[in-house]
């Protein structure tokens, strides 16, 4: 596949897949533009060829059609300052504006077209959609790594009308990370896993069950486990039928000899809120009309433990429910746990993108890590061993 290095955009007219899906406030301004940052060094080595660069993404989930809330207009501001120049905007991604202002564009000059998801045309793949975006550029060079795992118009289906067809930065760092993890892992090899559903992570854990020593399990997911193995979970989050999945998931484990790592304890909550009363239980022994909102302090020393004495890390999803201050504690600790494993033992951390990423940004621990993936669901797929429609289209 070509790379942005073996490639020289000068005169050429770029048309960058970027992932500006980013977070809005009520006000539209950007509450994290980690996306954004990330592909700087792809933008700027086209402008410094020579080249001039269209920028093409989605935001949000539009219902079909334009809607205010999530035009990329609205980054305008951020992205002119990112780039230390004023970024032009075409209020349509194919229509006559996005046509003249393309054909304008002078190098080293940016053009933003408008969001490709007001056209259901972009997630359905269409073809002849593909092919009008097409028309703008001479180059066609994929950085969203984000969306690789969908096969749309503009992350995929594009490739087959350009002759140079470039992987971005962005896309050649997570997929040479996501290699480094799957197939040069230093032992020990701990992947932790957490977010809200076994059945999110069945895929990944029954791959990784093959490659690490250890897995630690935390996050909603931990009470199915806790259910099955005969355990009172009050009203925590609770997947019925995926107990007997987690049964099995815990004696392939075993089979395979990897270690795994559960809560002993857990922060339990009478309420889901952040002023909820608060408590601490044994796992297995929370009350009828509370539930587990986050890992206890025994289970953190547990995690924490076992992370210092690993030389590779995988964390994808977050021990409790983060976005509440009271119950973040767990996933703070873990995230430390992981920056100190990193920078005092010198090992290599992964850490998977969604919420475990924006756990740990906003801990401010984001550099400090040796990777923080921008796609959750994309790096997911990939490390179970799938196709992505928006990497096969670049090879």
């Amino acid at each position: 596949m070509k790379t942005v290095d073996s490639y020289n955009f000068a005169g050429k007219k770029a048309l960058v897949r970027v992932d500006f899906n980013v977070p809005l406030d009520d006000q539209y301004r950007i509450t994290d533009d980690t996306r954004i940052k990330a592909t700087v060094p792809t933008i700027q080595k086209i402008l410094n060829d020579g080249g001039s660069a269209i920028l093409m993404s989605h935001l949000g989930r539009p219902k079909g059609g334009p809607e205010e809330k999530y035009s990329l207009k609205h980054l305008l501001p951020t992205l002119s300052e990112t780039f230390g120049r004023e970024v032009k905007f075409a209020d349509d991604c194919i229509g006559q504006s996005a046509v003249d202002q393309a054909a304008a564009l002078q190098p080293g000059e940016i053009l933003l077209l408008e969001n490709l998801r007001f056209y259901k045309e972009e997630e359905k793949g269409d073809v002849a959609f593909a092919e009008k975006l097409s028309k703008l550029g001479d180059v066609w060079v994929n950085d969203a790594f984000g969306t690789a795992h969908r096969a749309h118009a503009s992350t995929a289906v594009m490739g087959q009308f350009f002759q140079d067809r470039v992987c971005g930065y962005v896309m050649q760092a997570e997929l040479d990370n996501a290699e480094k993890i799957l197939n040069k892992a230093e032992r020990p090899f701990t992947a932790i896993m957490g977010g809200a559903k076994i059945s999110d992570k069945i895929l990944i854990i029954e791959r990784l069950l093959d490659t690490v020593d250890n897995l630690i399990i935390g996050g909603g997911m931990t009470y199915t486990f806790t259910k099955a193995q005969g355990g009172s979970i009050g009203k925590s989050l609770l997947e019925a039928d995926k107990q007997d999945l987690a049964l099995e998931l815990l004696k392939k484990a075993e089979e395979k000899g990897v270690k795994i790592y559960m809560p002993v304890d857990n922060v339990i909550a009478d309420d889901f809120k952040n002023d909820a009363n608060r408590d601490v239980v044994k796992t297995g022994n929370i009350p009828d009309n509370w539930e587990g909102l986050d890992i206890g302090p025994e289970t953190i020393k547990l995690f924490a433990d076992v992370v210092l004495q690993s030389k590779t890390i995988l964390w994808n999803g977050p021990m409790g429910v983060f976005e509440f201050p009271n119950f973040a504690t767990g996933t703070n600790a873990i995230a430390e746990a992981v920056v100190k494993a990193t920078e005092e033992n010198g090992a290599f951390s992964l850490i998977g993108g969604g919420d475990s990423a924006s756990a740990v940004n906003q801990a401010g621990y984001g550099d400090r890590v040796s990777y923080v993936s921008t796609g959750g669901g994309a790096l997911l797929e990939y490390m179970e061993g799938k196709t992505l429609p928006g990497v096969a289209a670049l090879e």
